[in-house]
């Protein structure tokens, strides 16, 4: 089973516009921030990547909820089949806005970084976390499933606690942790928080104990190197290049605002991308697309990991870095 699960997904990233600037925020989202994608391409996308074999819509950002069309997206998801997730920072959870998308939302994903003062922080906003919490009245009130999602650092791995209980008095179905990847704002103002394998491993421990103790289902997206290599598959590393459609294979799908298609993460090396939406469209996209010089990169990716010194790793971040790293090369 590939890091995502048994489910193909598509990831969009509608608008980068956000009422918040986060010092971890991969986008570089933030409140000066005009980018938006046409609500007539986003709609043809999803039609598209049913017809590829994508079942999930993933919407994140930017703040969604800035997004006007957001409930248009959802619907057109819906029609198509698809299940959706939302990734909010919690803050414009009003009411009103709940009751545009309430039935169109599987899973509504609400950042939360650690204690009221490190989520403050992060966030850059005294206010962040008082009013996301504000917020979750209304969120239950409107019967949106919602979780958290905790971002891992050098530092935190002990308010994962605060976390896990927040998250069950709140009565979430689910808390992620992500470890901190060196990517947009982070990579100016975090590089030097990115969670190393030692504190992975305090988080996965952390984590079973909690689930434990608050029933409470605890993701945490770190792999261990036996996975990759009992199931290379899961990780990309065919033996031979998959022939069947993109959907079936190729899970997360990344559309960033600008219209460019990425395989597996926002800001993928643009060398590995399957090219930028507009004239075309995501089936001549996919069908225009070699994989092969990305399909090696994830072989030797999966290869060195797992006959690595590390047990734990961030499969998304180790794969990232070496496409980087290949093009600098």
């Amino acid at each position: 089973m590939p890091p995502t699960g048994p489910r193909s997904i598509l990831q969009v990233h509608p608008s980068r516009r956000c009422n918040l600037r986060c010092r971890h925020c991969y986008s570089n989202s933030g409140p000066d921030v005009d980018d938006t994608m046409e609500l007539s391409h986003l709609l043809q996308l999803i039609d598209d990547s049913a017809g590829l074999g994508y079942d999930v819509l993933s919407v994140s950002g930017g703040e969604p909820l800035m997004y006007p069309s957001l409930p248009e997206l959802l619907e057109r998801a819906r029609c198509n089949g698809l299940r959706t997730t939302v990734t909010s920072n919690g803050t414009l959870l009003s009411a009103r806005r709940l009751e545009r998308i309430a039935g169109l939302v599987d899973v509504l994903a609400i950042s939360l970084d650690g204690s009221p003062e490190s989520h403050a922080a992060m966030r850059q906003s005294g206010r962040a976390f008082s009013t996301m919490k504000s917020r979750l009245d209304a969120v239950r009130a409107a019967g949106v499933p919602f979780g958290f999602v905790f971002t891992l650092t050098m530092f935190n791995v002990h308010e994962l606690a605060y976390v896990a209980q927040f998250a069950a008095e709140q009565g979430a179905g689910l808390v992620q942790v992500h470890p901190l990847e060196a990517e947009g704002a982070a990579a100016a103002n975090l590089a030097h928080a990115v969670p190393d394998s030692r504190e992975c491993a305090f988080a996965v421990v952390e984590a079973a104990r909690l689930e434990a103790e608050h029933g409470l289902r605890i993701q945490v997206d770190i792999t261990h190197q036996t996975e990759i290599e009992r199931c290379p598959e899961a990780f990309l590393a065919f033996a031979d290049e998959p022939r069947t459609s993109l959907g079936t294979w190729l899970s997360p799908l990344v559309v960033e605002t600008d219209g460019t298609v990425s395989p597996l993460a926002y800001g993928f090396a643009r060398d590995f991308q399957l090219g930028t939406l507009g004239p075309a469209r995501l089936p001549e996209l996919a069908d225009q697309w070699d994989p092969t010089p990305f399909l090696d990169l994830c072989r030797r990716t999966a290869c060195r990991l797992a006959s690595g010194e590390r047990a734990l790793v961030n499969w998304y971040d180790e794969i990232t870095r070496a496409g980087r790293e290949l093009v600098r090369a």
